[in-house]
């Protein structure tokens, strides 16, 4: 993995438009390794490793008895990868990670709640696509879409393969679409990202990691600010438009009365 240090949010802008059609993610933390919240959630409670995979499959069975109560149409249960997401989005730990194919919306994740030295590490998802494991060069993204029935039984829920997918949902959620958001799941729940990315065929590096500085964040939520990049809109209902009035705190506008005028 490549690790830039970023000096200015010019810099992060240009470097960034460079990596066309990559995938990003943002962390707060720049010391953070890129793991999922479920691997986060069993390395902390869970310390019998063999017993992974039978308590994510029990995970899932449980969501999956349960969740028709609140949907209009189960059917979305019966697909993996989207049943995945949906837990996902309601804060469930899963194995997926979210990212996302704008390096503005990463940032705001990184930056937008820190005061230390925060990361968006950026995915080259284009050659990724065309990649596949060195000691297994079948297990190409293709070959383990975990969109075709049975692939997730088969490449991911055993625990076994170092390999990454990243994609969609054939059916995007409102979140997914407004953050322009796609995932990647890793097939093991030991190992950081991009250790299993190292696993890869060699050449350049597919992952590379931008380190933000404190000294860039008024600037960067300024700017992505502008850009109508907040809460609101990167979660459109009524708890992102709670969770956006952080940030109103901090602006403030020539002439601003503290009445409100």
């Amino acid at each position: 993995m490549e690790i830039v240090h970023i000096n200015s949010w010019d810099e992060f802008v240009t470097l960034t438009s460079a990596c066309d059609g990559w995938a990003f993610r943002g962390l707060p933390d720049a010391d953070w390794q890129l793991m999922s919240s479920l691997s986060r959630y069993l390395q902390h409670f869970v310390p019998d490793r063999q017993s992974w995979r039978q308590r994510e499959e029990r995970a899932l069975r449980i969501f999956r008895r349960k969740a028709h109560i609140y949907l209009p149409d189960a059917s979305v249960l019966a697909d993996d990868l989207r049943c995945l997401a949906l837990m996902q989005h309601h804060g469930a730990p899963t194995r997926m990670l979210d990212f996302t194919k704008s390096p503005f919306v990463a940032a705001f994740f990184a930056l937008y709640r820190t005061s230390r030295s925060a990361a968006v590490f950026a995915l080259d998802t284009p050659t990724l696509w065309r990649a596949a494991p060195r000691n297994d060069p079948a297990l190409r993204r293709e070959a383990i879409d975990p969109r075709i029935s049975g692939n997730f039984e088969r490449h991911f829920a055993p625990n076994t393969k170092e390999i990454i997918w990243v994609g969609e949902p054939e059916a995007m959620d409102r979140r997914l679409v407004a953050q322009s958001g796609t995932f990647v799941v890793p097939g093991v729940l030991d190992k950081p990202l991009d250790e299993i990315i190292g696993q890869y065929a060699s050449g350049p590096a597919l992952m590379r990691k931008f380190v933000l500085p404190p000294t860039i964040r008024a600037e960067a939520m300024l700017s992505l600010y502008r850009m109508n990049i907040t809460h609101a809109t990167l979660f459109p209902d009524l708890d992102g438009l709670a969770r956006s009035i952080g940030y109103e705190l901090e602006i403030t506008w020539p002439g601003y009365q503290p009445d409100g005028r």
